[in-house]
């Protein structure tokens, strides 16, 4: 299996499959123990491990007794930095915001939170942004918190697809209707994907459908 080390045993989770069946899904110290249970009795296909929010191939260190295997996993998640883009890109969107020029303010204005820049537009979209309920900083800000949503919607959809594809490339290459299913799945075509993978065995049928739930716009 392909290196993957996985940054929390409280946050991160996996699951285990044993060819087309599911071994365990869970906390990490819990699968790694289902795991070593199935190689000790001799496995009946390949055991592959996926983290569940990107479908990455998770490996563990299955030597020893169980408890050195689960003091071992919590040693790792423990010299693991932290793993949280989002967050981290939201902090550093709040220590921007947070310096913020000491530029003098009115008597009596208080401190909103809200930085002051230059926005250049030309004189006809000033005068949209103007004729808009709220005015130009209130239209502003809704056009961005907009943006913002939509822009989040397509980085889910798209990390989506691709933790699906990547389960599906491994478990389900030799599946009837994989490559249709694949097609579906891109195209964010629900149904047609469903209906592609019903034939599927259950574990590995719902398991894809699991890591694909972003990956389809909201019926409307």
């Amino acid at each position: 299996m392909t290196t993957h080390r996985p940054t929390s045993t409280t946050s991160t989770t996996c699951t285990a499959f044993e060819g087309h069946r599911l071994i365990a899904s869970g906390e990490l110290p819990a699968v790694a123990i289902a795991v070593k249970e199935v190689i000790a009795r001799g496995e009946q296909a390949p055991v592959l491990v996926f983290d569940d929010a990107t479908a990455a191939p998770v490996e563990f260190d299955l030597r020893g007794t169980a408890e050195e295997i689960v003091a071992r996993l919590v040693r790792e998640s423990s010299a693991a930095p932290p793993h949280n883009d989002a967050s981290n890109h939201a902090n550093s969107n709040a220590s921007n915001d947070d310096a913020e020029p000491d530029t003098p303010r009115g008597r009596g204005r208080p401190k909103l939170g809200v930085v002051a820049r230059e926005v250049t537009l030309l004189p006809r979209h000033w005068d949209w942004l103007n004729a808009q309920p709220g005015g130009a900083s209130v239209a502003l800000r809704k056009l961005v918190e907009t943006a913002r949503g939509t822009g989040e919607q397509r980085e889910r959809k798209r990390a989506a697809q691709e933790a699906a594809y990547r389960f599906m490339t491994a478990v389900a290459g030799n599946l009837p209707d994989y490559e249709d299913a694949t097609r579906a799945l891109y195209a964010g075509d629900q149904p047609r994907f469903e209906k592609k993978i019903a034939g599927w065995p259950e574990d590995v049928r719902a398991y894809a459908l699991r890591l694909a739930g972003n990956a389809f716009d909201p019926p409307m």
